[in-house]
């Protein structure tokens, strides 16, 4: 099989990694900006509050996030709009993209735990199921698991019994790879897709996605699969795939111009790429935790600045991680 079919069956098959609810921080494989500081949400919801003051948002429309994990991000996008103008709650609709019925079922649960019955969120299977006049969509590290094609000297890589062998490239994908100025490296799959569903079913939309990655092609193999926070090349001669597959996350470096080209194809235009730390101070993340010091004893507020460095350090997530977004 093509590697990109084996990749999907690894993270959504019916045994796949992603199939049942999985530990994120230090219990998991791997930490993501949302487990590290619910000031992220809340920086982002800030953003979207500063859209509908302006008129560019609609008070009366959705709130949607895709991939939401457990649901602390909406939750906490939910909670700081709350603060914000308590009426959003009730004006604003919300929903989240969850495939996983297992997901569904734990996200449900923490929403029960956080708001009780004071807020409904509606769950969708698929981007394609949402039919709204507006709303702002957020997704954090979806696009890295999107499945993809391994391409080097003009073939691809196949998978037969965790093995990886080279197969030529069909004429179209290396049209694509020459246009893109690929020799060597990952071809996502379904971007397209992807964002001709969101145009088709969302009349208005400002989807913000954050993700690790460049608006360039590297020309080299970045996936990698992590396990219990340590990284290990696909490549590595001592990985036994085997004993990785559908137990391990496996992702891969985001080509931003890849994911720019498909949602302008689909009728968006980009409104802004820039690191996360420039994003998260833009939206309003420092005064954010300059509030939160006013009310707050200071060993809270000396963890949740430090947890705040994590995200903003150009050495961490600051800079390794980017936001896009989009406006139809």
């Amino acid at each position: 099989m093509r590697f990109s079919e084996y990749m999907n069956a690894w993270l959504y098959g019916d045994e796949g990694y992603y199939k049942h609810f999985k530990a994120i921080g230090k219990a998991g494989d791997f930490y993501t900006a949302v487990s590290t500081s619910r000031f992220f949400g809340a920086s982002i919801a800030n953003y979207f509050y500063k859209l509908l003051q302006e008129g560019v948002a609609n008070k009366d429309g959705w709130l949607i996030e895709i991939g939401a994990h457990q649901g602390y991000l909406i939750c906490d996008m939910i909670q700081w709009l709350y603060t914000c103008d308590a009426s959003l709650v009730k004006t604003l609709k919300f929903g989240i993209v969850e495939r996983q019925p297992a997901v569904q079922k734990a996200q449900k649960a923490y929403i029960k735990e956080r708001f009780g019955d004071d807020v409904h969120i509606v769950h969708f299977d698929d981007i394609s199921e949402v039919k709204a006049d507006y709303a702002f969509v957020v997704a954090n590290e979806i696009f890295d698991a999107f499945a993809c094609e391994l391409l080097k000297d003009e073939k691809i890589a196949h998978v037969d019994n965790h093995e990886i062998t080279w197969k030529d490239a069909s004429p179209k994908m290396l049209s694509w790879a020459k246009v893109h100025s690929l020799a060597q490296g990952e071809i996502a799959q379904g971007y397209e897709d992807f964002a001709g569903s969101m145009a088709k079913g969302i009349a208005h939309c400002d989807f913000v996605s954050f993700d690790y990655g460049e608006k360039y092609v590297r020309n080299d193999f970045s996936i990698r699969i992590y396990r219990a926070h340590e990284t290990f090349p696909l490549f590595d001669e001592e990985l036994r795939l085997c004993e990785a597959y559908q137990n391990d996350d496996i992702t891969y470096d985001v080509n931003f111009f890849h994911v720019s080209e498909a949602f302008v194809q689909a009728g968006f235009d980009e409104v802004l790429y820039e690191t996360q730390a420039r994003a998260l101070v833009r939206f309003g993340i420092i005064d954010i935790l300059e509030r939160f010091a006013k009310q707050a004893k200071q060993s809270h507020y000396a963890r949740e600045a430090d947890r705040i460095k994590t995200l903003l350090s150009p050495t961490m997530m600051g800079d390794r991680f980017k936001m896009i977004h989009f406006r139809k």
